[in-house]
């Protein structure tokens, strides 16, 4: 199945599928894409970034455009994907608020758990959306953003709802929101907690206790995460040399980059590389 709104005036993409057909497969290899994906009908297993990340039936997980994804037939998932022309979470971020807690360059996409409640309230809203691509007329775009929207606060809520964020006061949550979207938007030249406490107005214990209290990795692993992250990513996806992404990631010293990466990998870039590429053939 593979359900797809075009406006090609506005470059925009909205997609409701299930991966089973060759189309709807060529959309994990293209970049530009955020991704829902619902685990309606079984426990799956899928690739996230080279890894694999096994869901639960009823288990939803949100991908950003930055995720390579492989997700075998058959695999029971239901998925919304669109684009930033379609649904710009930056410039609607105070529509949904939903841009760094549901989707952020972390190595570790949100995931949540519907209860029997809730996976009534998913399951009548794909039914919409379903229901919405058999109308086509000049307002099917702006109905699906609608139901997009919705999709994405009632996403948002669930995880606010999590324990450890839910013991948290509304202004905090907020607050490592804003720090996640900061990361993502500064992680290459910004490396340090002070730089992002700076940008927050607060002090970096502040932030250090707001995490701690969420029961969040602090905001030093928050960076570390995302460098190492996009380090896999170009070493694994990309031709670019070690040397090259030592520079891309705001390391003046190649050798500086090597060793904070083997700290949190346990191998230098070069033999994470190979290593990758091994276990590839095999």
């Amino acid at each position: 199945m593979k359900l797809e709104y075009k406006a090609i005036s506005e470059y925009s993409s909205f997609i409701l599928t299930d991966f089973n057909c060759s189309p709807a497969q060529l959309l994990l290899k293209d970049i530009g894409y955020y991704k829902i994906l619902w685990a309606k009908n079984k426990n799956t297993t899928i690739n996230i970034d080279g890894y694999w990340v096994e869901l639960k039936q009823h288990q939803v997980v949100f991908c950003t455009t930055l995720n390579v994804l492989e997700i075998p037939k058959e695999s029971g998932i239901i998925a919304i994907v669109f684009n930033r022309e379609f649904y710009c979470l930056r410039d609607h971020d105070h529509e949904v608020s939903c841009n760094g807690i549901l989707f952020f360059g972390s190595s570790q996409p949100p995931v949540i758990s519907l209860s029997e409640k809730e996976r009534q309230s998913f399951e009548t809203m794909f039914f919409v959306f379903k229901e919405e691509f058999e109308t086509k007329d000049h307002i099917q775009g702006e109905m699906l953003r609608v139901m997009l929207k919705r999709l994405l606060i009632k996403s948002t809520r669930l995880v606010s709802e999590i324990e450890g964020f839910a013991k948290m006061p509304s202004s905090q949550m907020e607050i490592m929101r804003k720090y996640n979207l900061l990361v993502e938007n500064h992680f290459k030249e910004k490396h340090q907690v002070a730089d992002y406490a700076e940008m927050l107005f607060k002090s970096p214990k502040t932030l250090s206790n707001i995490f701690k209290k969420a029961g969040y990795p602090s905001p030093s692993t928050v960076i570390n995460n995302r460098i190492i992250l996009e380090a896999k990513r170009l070493l694994q996806f990309s031709e670019k040399t070690a040397e090259e992404i030592s520079h891309q990631l705001g390391y003046k010293e190649g050798t500086h980059f090597s060793k904070f990466f083997k700290t949190h990998t346990g191998l230098p870039p070069v033999e994470f590389r190979a290593k990758l590429k091994v276990e590839t053939v095999n």
